[in-house]
């Protein structure tokens, strides 16, 4: 991810309702440039990737592999595309398999871990489908756990 390539992505971004475990905490995303500046400036830490997910030339998502520690050998997946018209056409899942093979061949990490919130089905489902093992259900949320084979 670029800061240009950020700026792109949020121009059409829509907030996603289902990532949303207290519905009073849901707002319409409105875009401005230094929201993007500022989001892609935070997350450019030494413990994350941050990933554009491209469909051709134009970014359509992202893909994070955060908390990433190269003691334990383990991070963080997280995922969120651009908006629904992106969704339910594998673009999501091709590039989750994408980053957790970059994950374990580059960055060396033996786990993956992940975690969705329990009303959010269809994350729920892809991760299963790409081999992530129900860990726990916790607040909320259901955690997730891939090893490296």
């Amino acid at each position: 991810m670029t800061r240009e390539l950020c700026q792109l992505l949020f121009r059409e971004w829509e907030n996603d309702h289902n990532i949303y475990s207290d519905m009073s905490l849901f707002k319409p995303f409105i875009y401005t440039k230094e929201y993007a500046d500022k989001y892609f400036d935070s997350k450019q830490k030494p413990d994350r990737k941050m990933l554009a997910i491209m469909l051709e030339d134009k970014p359509i998502g992202e893909i994070q592999l955060k908390q990433i520690d190269f003691d334990k050998k383990e991070c963080t997946l997280s995922i969120h595309m651009q908006n629904d018209s992106y969704k339910g056409k594998g673009y999501g899942t091709t590039a989750e398999k994408l980053a957790i093979e970059y994950a374990f061949s580059i960055l060396g990490m033996n786990a993956v871990n992940a975690d969705t919130i329990i009303e959010n089905k269809r994350s729920q489902h892809i991760l299963e489908k790409l081999g992530f093992k129900f860990l726990k259900e916790e607040d909320g949320f259901i955690f997730y756990r891939i090893q490296r084979s």
